[in-house]
């Protein structure tokens, strides 16, 4: 009787872990698209934009407030010709 229980607490253990684990994925990717659809194709502007959301997610920047943070990082690449 208490290894049904087991068996049950493993399998919805397991599912939750593995469903945190997928958002995670999932927020990590979508934002480092973000990163470089900010950067184009110049593959310096991308690697100083992975550097930028590297330092975003050290200051804890919000979800809602990382995509004008990158943007603002983007507007002050070295290399804008603007």
């Amino acid at each position: 009787m208490y290894l049904e229980y087991f068996i049950i607490a493993v399998a919805v253990i397991s599912g939750l872990y593995f469903h945190w684990w997928l958002m995670v994925r999932i927020r990590r990717w979508s934002n480092r698209d973000l990163a470089l659809s900010m950067a184009g194709e110049d593959q310096a502007k991308r690697d100083y934009m992975l550097e930028q959301l590297a330092e975003a997610e050290r200051q804890k920047i919000g979800r809602k407030q990382l995509e004008a943070w990158l943007q603002r990082a983007a507007d002050a690449y070295p290399g804008n010709n603007s």
